[in-house]
């Protein structure tokens, strides 16, 4: 792909994130992501066959972007420390990302629930490594299982990063994140 065709892809992204986390992935059209973009509605069509395969495409872009950094901690000293940091500092970077993500996530049955199934278990399956390790370890408390532990951090961050971002945003990522390792401290010993 040309240097030229990601930019316009990721300005696409950008436009599309934007008007999807303020009202929807339904609400929105190739109208108005063009017009936010800057870009003539013919651009969208070259690039992607319909605003549903711009919005999966900018679903697995997302998703990519986050699995990087998850797999980027998991060579940390404290790799669930810095696992809690990466994804607080992903959903901080692009809130509207977990906006989109958690609507469309647990709507039943959603458009792209097929999708978002994968995605949702590719990142998971990450969180499920150190979930792992901490079982091999015996730092899980008796009787968690770790995919119920791995699901739980995912669904933990993602609702607390949300609520951060819209509620407490005065916050700093540092004092959420001491935060969240105070609830899951007790995984760790």
């Amino acid at each position: 792909m040309s240097a030229r065709t990601t930019a316009t892809k990721q300005k696409l992204f950008d436009a599309a994130l934007k008007l999807v986390g303020e009202r929807g992935a339904a609400s929105v059209t190739v109208d108005e992501i063009a017009a936010e973009a800057g870009v003539a509605k013919g651009t969208i069509y070259y690039n992607f066959a319909s605003k549903d395969a711009l919005v999966e495409a900018l679903l697995h872009h997302g998703v990519e972007i986050l699995a990087g950094r998850l797999r980027s901690a998991e060579g940390s000293e404290d790799s669930l420390e810095a696992l809690v940091d990466e994804m607080l500092g992903f959903w901080a970077e692009y809130p509207a990302f977990g906006q989109l993500l958690v609507s469309e996530l647990w709507r039943t049955p959603g458009q792209w629930h097929g999708t978002l199934k994968l995605l949702r278990d590719d990142i998971v399956s990450i969180v499920r490594g150190q979930m792992k390790r901490l079982s091999d370890a015996g730092r899980l408390p008796e009787g968690v299982e770790v995919g119920t532990a791995s699901a739980a951090l995912f669904g933990t961050l993602l609702v607390i990063a949300l609520d951060w971002q819209v509620f407490q945003p005065e916050r700093s990522r540092a004092e959420v994140r001491d935060s969240v390792m105070l609830l899951v401290r007790g995984l760790g010993r």
